[in-house]
């Protein structure tokens, strides 16, 4: 197998033709991506489930209406009953995996109850699921067209709304994803 650069911290760009419900017009950040695959969650596909009621469910109290409102994100097919988060700074929690300097992905519940006691990080996305890719699968779908790709930024990531992310990711590499066409073609 030819030695791939590795993803970590950036954003796979599902380009218009990718007709997955699950990937179609998402932007999903690359958090691991190494010669066993890869594992990235989806950052622009809010779910109808609010924060207060995945804290409630985990018996989490918070009396902060705004954080209870907050929205959960459909981070991927795979494991979509169980809670991410995607946050910086790293902090110091049970189960995090470290994706830059100042970001991590964290699974652990010590998270979550700090968010709602108002000592969590500065910045999160809250998903349930992630996205995954076996070895070499990921490779595969960019030499497909399936996907664009392109180094990560935070600022998308957690200052953007959602609904602009897609389109965000695509112009930090100069691509406007309104150019493209939808239909595929063979030459």
């Amino acid at each position: 197998m030819i030695e791939t650069e590795s993803l970590s911290n950036h954003f796979l760009i599902a380009m218009p033709t990718l007709e997955d419900p699950n990937f179609h017009h998402t932007t999903t950040f690359i958090c691991e991506h190494d010669a066993d695959g890869a594992l990235g969650v989806v950052i622009n596909r809010p779910l109808e489930i609010q924060l207060g009621e995945i804290l409630l469910h985990m018996d989490i109290r918070t009396d902060d209406i705004e954080l209870a409102s907050r929205a959960v994100y459909m981070g991927g097919p795979v494991q979509s009953d169980r809670g991410f988060v995607l946050h910086e700074p790293i902090g110091d929690w049970e189960a995090t995996l470290k994706v830059t300097d100042s970001i991590g992905i964290t699974s652990s519940r010590d998270i979550l109850a700090a968010i709602a006691a108002g000592e969590g990080p500065d910045n999160s996305i809250i998903t349930l699921g992630y996205a995954g890719w076996g070895a070499g699968q990921l490779e595969q779908e960019l030499a497909q067209n399936t996907w664009l790709s392109g180094p990560a930024d935070r600022k998308i990531v957690f200052d953007m709304p959602p609904e602009q992310r897609w389109l965000a990711a695509a112009a930090l590499i100069g691509v406007d994803l309104h150019l493209i066409s939808n239909e595929t073609g063979h030459a």
